[in-house]
């Protein structure tokens, strides 16, 4: 069974920081997903298979009007006698052609029925073409607006959550990827000021014909792509290249711009190439690569990635790495229902931030580690997996504490707990399952991938830390057996009761005295599990995740005062008349044995004494102290010699 997959919608503006901009861009999403999820797919589309879309359109950027012929290409899944598209009633349509023969269509409602001309075998693929124009209705967040920008005219257009069906006959339920289209736009050369009008739509432009004042321009995109990720854009677009090197297979990312904007932008966008970069070298080459990435300036206040070309409302560094992480994390691979949209922006959060380590300096990736588990803390309870009675609940679908940054530091945690290397070849593999790869994926799926690289069993991770709710808090108790040896304690408690114990790799710092400091991470599966460390110093402070690597709160530590160990060592005979004989733990080595008269004078000192007995025959009868001393402790023991 297929879903309906997220978009990432984002107000913006050039002056928000990091948080706003999370911030604004979730807001987004989630007014985008109400929509959404108000919406009714229509059974009447459930019946068919669509395979490929050619939309030959026609657009003049100073009216809000369209015209156009949509060929469908469509596989029966069951016998069809008609066939149902979505298109708002406000559409006229002139004519359906099938193999040069007119058919009988109605058009009630937004359904528009097509009388087919003989039984359609389940299984036959066939294809017909609708002829149509109108002036769009626009719903949603755009879908079809035409306004202007320091006086020069645009159309654009954002299908989110169910537009498309405003401007083009098509299968409005958002979970059958077409495998393939063409799209061509024709458009007046010049706009109302003499100016040359740029069109962009998804895919590779194949050609660009002038036929005197018109000019046609045609993009293929050949690979599965949902309805809602069509989009189509014309104005006088300055339009300028970066090039990917793509390891000898090179791409570019080609930028449509308004001119107005375009110095500002040209500084701005080089980015995205050090972005696809990172990317690229963690998880697998860019997934269009043998097509284009680009922006395309709208006049939205924010972003949304059309697949190959995200339109954007500005130029940010983080709304770029958003929008392009969504194309292997969204586009390519698309969360396979509300419960599992981590997996949209879990992905897309965890890279932004994963931009910071890669593009500025740890320091910089560790504050967004901060900052996102402060968030995920800030409440005890909730988990990354959206339960089933909470999937109509947009405020907790699109919950920044939980899918986004609850969603994304469970990524960091998984990329501490398997490394690096299992890390992001799991990925590869999750992203390049034929079952999975330009189709959906549920949390399972991503589990499974995890665990066939690394050979390590993540159910009871998952258990705790996706669909488990809340987080633990860890106190630490500590003391030194050695010079070099640290017996640690962890215990901990958990924010919310659906979880019994957090399993977890508890990252401490050990620190001494002389600057002396110690990282190591202890593999926590029990309440008061202790570990023996090998600090190589003695320890006088513990430090409870100090990269901040793990998702708790309000950690503490303690040193443990040490118990007397000397008290071990056993003295005798007492009295004794020739020696005393010191039973000693092998773990014990005495630095000084001092012998004291009752009026406390020192009678005799022993350095590191070797034997364990002590000649007394020389002493006069009567009480004596014996002192044991090792580097950290000492006792005293009264003997009677006869």
């Amino acid at each position: 069974m297929k879903y309906f997959s997220l978009l990432a919608i984002v107000f913006l503006s050039f002056s928000l920081n990091a948080q706003s901009l999370t911030e604004n861009l979730i807001e987004a999403e989630a007014k985008a997903a109400h929509a959404k999820m108000n919406f009714t797919a229509n059974l009447q589309t459930a019946n068919y298979d669509l395979k490929y879309h050619r939309l030959e359109l026609s657009v003049n950027p100073t009216q809000a009007f369209i015209s156009g012929d949509i060929t469908s290409h469509f596989v029966a899944k069951e016998n069809l006698n008609e066939i149902v598209f979505d298109l708002a009633s406000n559409m006229q349509v002139s004519q359906v052609i099938q193999r040069g023969n007119s058919l009988n269509f109605s058009h009630t409602g937004d359904e528009l029925t097509i009388q087919l001309p003989q039984t359609q075998a389940q299984g036959v693929l066939d294809s017909l073409t609708v002829s149509y124009s109108g002036n769009p209705v626009s719903s949603g967040f755009g879908s079809f607006e035409q306004s202007y920008h320091n006086g020069h005219e645009i159309i654009w257009t954002l299908s989110e959550p169910y537009g498309a069906k405003a401007w083009w006959p098509c299968k409005q339920d958002l979970n059958d990827k077409i495998d393939n289209i063409d799209v061509y736009i024709t458009a007046p050369k010049l706009n109302s000021n003499g100016v040359e009008n740029i069109a962009v739509a998804n895919g590779l432009q194949i050609s660009e014909v002038t036929n005197g004042s018109s000019k046609t321009t045609h993009f293929q995109h050949n690979y599965p792509i949902p309805v809602y990720l069509i989009a189509i854009a014309v104005t006088n677009y300055t339009v300028y290249s970066h090039q990917v090197a793509n390891n000898g297979n090179p791409f570019p990312i080609v930028n449509y711009v308004y001119p107005e904007n375009a110095g500002n932008a040209q500084s701005d966008t080089p980015v995205t190439v050090d972005i696809m970069n990172l990317f690229s070298s963690y998880f697998q080459e860019y997934p269009f690569a043998d097509e284009k990435y680009g922006h395309a300036q709208f006049g939205w206040g924010g972003g949304m990635e059309h697949t190959t070309v995200s339109f954007m409302g500005n130029f940010n560094r983080s709304l770029i790495a958003h929008e392009l992480a969504h194309q292997w994390f969204g586009d390519k691979v698309t969360c396979g229902s509300w419960q599992d949209i981590w997996l949209n922006e879990g992905f897309a959060t965890y890279l932004t931030g994963m931009v910071s380590g890669g593009l500025d300096n740890e320091q910089a990736f560790k504050m967004w580690r901060i900052n996102t588990v402060s968030e995920v803390v800030a409440l005890p309870d909730g988990s990354v997996y959206v339960p089933a009675q909470d999937t109509l609940s947009v405020s907790r679908v699109f919950s920044s504490r939980l899918s986004y940054s609850k969603g994304g530091m469970v990524l960091h945690m998984l990329r501490k707990k398997l490394g690096d290397a299992d890390f992001f070849q799991g990925l590869r593999n999750y992203l390049t399952d034929p079952d999975l790869a330009y189709g959906y994926a549920k949390t399972p799926d991503l589990k499974n991938a995890l665990e066939s690289q690394s050979g390590i069993n993540l159910t009871e991770f998952f258990a705790d830390w996706v669909y488990g709710e809340g987080y633990p808090s860890y106190e630490a108790t500590f003391h030194n057996t050695s010079n070099s040896e640290v017996q640690v304690t962890l215990n901990q408690t958990q924010s919310h009761s659906s979880v019994s114990f957090f399993e977890a790799d508890v990252p401490i710092r050990l620190l001494g005295n002389n600057g002396e400091v110690y990282d190591t991470t202890l593999q926590n599966t029990s309440n008061g599990q202790s570990f023996s460390v090998n600090a190589g110093f003695e320890a006088t402070e513990l430090k409870i995740d100090p990269e901040v690597h793990l998702i708790s709160k309000n950690n503490s530590s303690f040193l443990r005062a040490e118990k007397n160990k000397l008290a071990e060592i056993s003295l005798y005979p007492n009295p004794a008349s020739s020696k005393i004989y010191l039973s000693i733990p092998e773990n014990i080595q005495l630095t000084t044995i001092e012998i004291f008269n009752t009026v406390g004078q020192k009678l005799e000192t022993i350095s590191h004494p070797s034997e364990n007995e002590i000649s007394v025959e020389n002493y006069p009868s009567g009480m004596y102290f014996v002192k044991l001393s090792t580097s950290k402790e000492n006792k005293t023991y009264s003997v009677v010699i006869e």
